[in-house]
């Protein structure tokens, strides 16, 4: 028999609105100490017959103590990107812990169910493009002041941690990345922000070079990739969230002519936030548990190194 899903949102933030979205029999309540609209104050006011699994969406300080606890409770947990300490070994211990009690952690990652990414994942396990050459990626909008008015957000490590650790699970995604191969900073900017609001680093692998690049500094909200190679290119414009969401796929034709292009463009409400819901879910209520330990420490291992 398949377990329930009975799941409360720790954050009321954008995050933590969006994830209790979906199944409204199975929500069981916000908690958040700082909203009057929360239907618990702390996690430790819900009890704990009355749900199985969490939704963290807290500032990174908080995640912590807030992830232990539930796992000592043996609650299945999705903590919103990244999982980030300065110590690789607070991941490990609750792995460990989660693992002990046989529950799910699970980092979320939501552009990993963006329609036209899937698609570019399907054509680079079919070779669509022959052999890939490079793979350029930019994402950016223009936050910067609303990241300065945030309590939490314009310290520290800046916009690597945000929408850096994004697209380094996308390389990782898309790829399948060496573990041990190197990623090096090129720039990081304070623009606007006490933090770094824009950055550039690199990935260098024996056969592929991956250049990512993040702005809060970009007054239109923008997502681009590029992907070239041997036989053609693959280039995606803009998230379905910001709408509509182009992908183009180029045959080279050589020695250097025009290429034959087919494009395809979508638009439609952002479907990511649910698919990840229903991922997660299925987690849960499938047998088998499965956790991410590993990609979770290498994600950590290069954002210590780029920050």
């Amino acid at each position: 028999m398949k377990k329930t899903f009975n799941y409360v949102v720790i954050g009321m933030g954008v995050q933590g609105l969006k994830r209790a979205n979906f199944e409204k029999k199975n929500f069981v309540g916000f908690v958040d100490p700082n909203n009057k609209k929360a239907k618990f104050e702390k996690i430790s006011k819900v009890p704990l017959e009355t749900y199985n699994s969490a939704f963290v969406c807290t500032p990174d300080n908080k995640k912590e103590k807030i992830i232990n606890y539930l796992l000592k409770n043996k609650k299945n947990v999705l903590v919103e990107k990244p999982l980030y300490f300065k110590d690789k070994n607070v991941i490990k211990k609750l792995y460990a812990l989660a693992r002990k009690n046989k529950v799910v952690l699970y980092t979320a990652y939501n552009h990993r169910f963006e329609p036209h990414l899937k698609k570019i994942k399907y054509l680079i396990k079919k070779k669509k493009i022959g052999k890939i050459y490079l793979c350029n990626i930019f994402y950016g909008n223009g936050t910067s002041l609303l990241v300065k008015k945030s309590p939490w957000k314009d310290k520290g490590k800046g916009i690597i941690l945000d929408l850096g650790s994004h697209l380094i699970d996308l390389s990782d995604y898309l790829f399948a990345l060496k573990k041990k191969e190197s990623f090096k900073l090129i720039d990081n900017i304070k623009f606007e922000n006490l933090s770094p609001d824009y950055s550039r680093f690199s990935y260098y692998g024996k056969k592929l070079q991956i250049n990512f690049e993040m702005s809060y500094c970009i007054w239109k909200n923008s997502f681009f990739l590029d992907l070239i190679g041997k036989n053609g290119s693959i280039h995606m414009k803009c998230l379905c969230k910001w709408g509509p969401s182009e992908l183009i796929i180029r045959k080279r034709i050589k020695p250097s002519g025009i290429p034959k292009s087919k494009n395809f463009k979508i638009k439609l409400k952002d479907p990511t936030w649910e698919e990840e819901y229903l991922y997660f879910k299925k987690k849960v209520t499938d047998k088998k548990v499965k956790n991410n330990e590993e990609k979770d420490i290498w994600i950590n291992n290069i954002l210590n190194l780029l920050t």
